[in-house]
């Protein structure tokens, strides 16, 4: 059964869910504060002031929020929220159960141009954004469609607030990318990765599975399967944190031997 099935249920299953139920379901919604889960709704929502292009095909029980715009050929499946002001364009894909929170932009045009004789010309991108079932991106976040190839986030993976995904990026399932992380084009990351807040990636890199990217890291070259990085250049953490630890004794050891200098020159 799944989760917001139990949770949200007129009716408590047996054990071992049977003790979660002493909070009234009403109640408990309103401890979370968050709507009903969307699978249990009735029918679709959308208000008067959103707008949908030509072409869209909108999933059974979803909620499409104030002044949300969905482009022309966008899919949406079942049970999906759009949240207020959310664009959704580029006739990008999103699976079922996909979360889109205020303000959040997927498959807007990436950030490639090629130097020309008047300075820079835009360079068209003509893929798509593929969104994962159950995929969650926070509020303000931007997903670009893809150049010369998709972007893809993974079924499962939870993206933060204000986080950039630039073209032809894939992020496998089940991955966490925290709050003002950038990822530049191009770049891969595996399932089961977690990017703490404001890391950045460079491009064209591999992130391998279930690595982990401390806060501010900055990734410029591979990150091997299950590592665990941080500090720029985004290396070993163990190694980071034994050099801060012999850079705080570095003050001691200079006082050191500038008085062993002073008394060597009183001596002379």
């Amino acid at each position: 059964m799944p989760f917001w099935s139990v949770l949200y249920s007129a009716t408590p299953p047996g054990p071992p869910f049977a003790s979660s139920y002493k909070i009234p379901t009403k109640r408990l919604c309103q401890y979370l504060r968050r709507s009903p889960p969307l699978s249990l709704l009735s029918g679709e929502f959308t208000p008067a002031n959103a707008i949908l292009g030509r072409g869209v095909r909108l999933g059974s029980d979803c909620v499409i929020g104030s002044h949300a715009v969905i482009g022309a050929d966008v899919s949406i499946g079942d049970c999906c929220r759009i949240g207020a002001h959310a664009t959704v364009e580029g006739a990008a894909v999103l699976g079922n159960e996909v979360v889109l929170n205020a303000g959040a932009r997927v498959g807007t045009p990436g950030f490639g141009y090629t130097r020309g004789a008047a300075g820079y010309d835009w360079i068209p991108h003509l893929s798509g954004c593929v969104i994962g079932d159950r995929v969650e991106i926070g509020a303000n976040a931007t997903i670009d469609r893809g150049s010369v190839d998709d972007t893809v986030i993974g079924a499962g993976t939870k993206i933060d607030n204000l986080v950039q995904v630039a073209h032809n990026v894939r992020i496998g399932p089940r991955c966490l990318v925290l709050a003002q992380v950038g990822i530049a084009g191009t770049t891969t990351i595996e399932e089961d990765a977690i990017l703490g807040g404001q890391a950045g990636l460079a491009g064209h890199l591999t992130i391998g599975r279930g690595a982990r990217l401390a806060a501010q890291s900055g990734v410029i070259g591979d990150i091997p399967p299950g590592a665990t990085v941080s500090g720029y250049p985004a290396r070993n953490h163990r190694d980071v944190l034994r050099q801060a630890a012999a850079l705080k004794r570095l003050t001691s050891i200079i006082s050191r031997l500038e008085k062993i200098a002073s008394a060597d020159a009183a001596r002379d």
